[in-house]
């Protein structure tokens, strides 16, 4: 049962995303991109990774269904937030869509029909604790946040300022949703640290994007990206996992420790069984 300090802290930190939200990064995906900005002889590679990011943000009535469903016992700040968070990620895929047509690389009954095969699977939340699904959105945000950097460079080297728009627009979103996320696990930390380091360790050892095996031609897809800006294991550790760590005064010893009680505890379980 968490504390009432804890849930005074966590409001107070939604009221402070929010608020910056309402004040600095509200934005319209019709009206604020350049659409005349559009370079209409960019390669298709780019509209490929454009639409494969739109199809993992697609899956947002499964994200906020196991978004909140983990924390609906947790905090109000938190249940507001996954509302809130739901309102920002559906732009991103309202600007994505409205790139794929307007630049001629889709036509709309081609996005419809993309949408509808997608649907046909289910995402599933990874995690099984509001905690647990926290410390996944700061890893997961944060990765979002330098892979959409990444690909508004390359954006902009093929002359397309609109998608280069689309993607420092959606970029913005993605780091004030990592941040929200670390605010919440430094509070987590706080109220009990040797908890919150034992999850730190559980999820990134099995931390994954999300769309891993949702979206069609999912393996496909990557290779192209690959040479377009992917996320790889090398750039999640040196651009997500270890300066996150940092930020919120973890060390890697505490989490060397969790992660040898975690395996011992396995390991008892498993000879218990047996």
């Amino acid at each position: 049962m968490a504390s009432d300090e804890f849930h005074v802290k966590l409001y107070r930190k939604f009221q402070t995303f929010f608020q910056e939200a309402e004040k600095k990064r509200r934005w319209n995906p019709v009206e604020d991109i350049p659409w005349s900005d559009i370079n209409p002889d960019a390669p298709e590679n780019l509209a490929l990774c454009a639409e494969t990011f739109l199809g993992v943000e697609s899956y947002l009535p499964d994200y906020i269904r196991g978004g909140l469903e983990a924390v609906r016992a947790s905090s109000v700040a938190q249940r507001w937030f996954t509302a809130n968070w739901g309102y920002e990620e559906l732009k991103h895929s309202m600007a994505l869509t409205e790139y794929l047509v307007r630049s001629g690389k889709r036509t709309e009954e081609q996005m419809f029909d993309f949408q509808a095969k997608l649907m046909e699977e289910e995402w599933e939340r990874p995690f099984d604790t509001g905690r647990k699904m926290s410390i996944y959105g700061m890893f997961q945000e944060m990765a979002t946040f330098v892979i959409y950097l990444r690909h508004e460079k390359l954006a902009l080297e093929h002359s397309d300022k609109a998608l280069a728009t689309v993607y420092r627009l959606n970029a913005r979103d993605e780091i004030a949703h990592a941040r929200f996320y670390e605010d919440v696990t430094r509070v987590y930390l706080e109220e009990d640290r040797d908890g919150t380091v034992a999850d730190l360790a559980h999820v990134a050892k099995r931390f994954a994007m999300p769309g891993v095996g949702l979206v069609p031609d999912y393996d496909k897809r990557i290779e192209v990206m690959r040479g377009e800006g992917k996320m790889d294991r090398d750039i999640f550790l040196k651009k997500v996992y270890f300066p996150l760590l940092k930020r919120l005064d973890v060390n890697r010893r505490e989490l060397v420790a969790a992660a040898a009680a975690e395996r011992k505890a396995a390991k008892a379980e498993r000879d218990a069984a047996e």
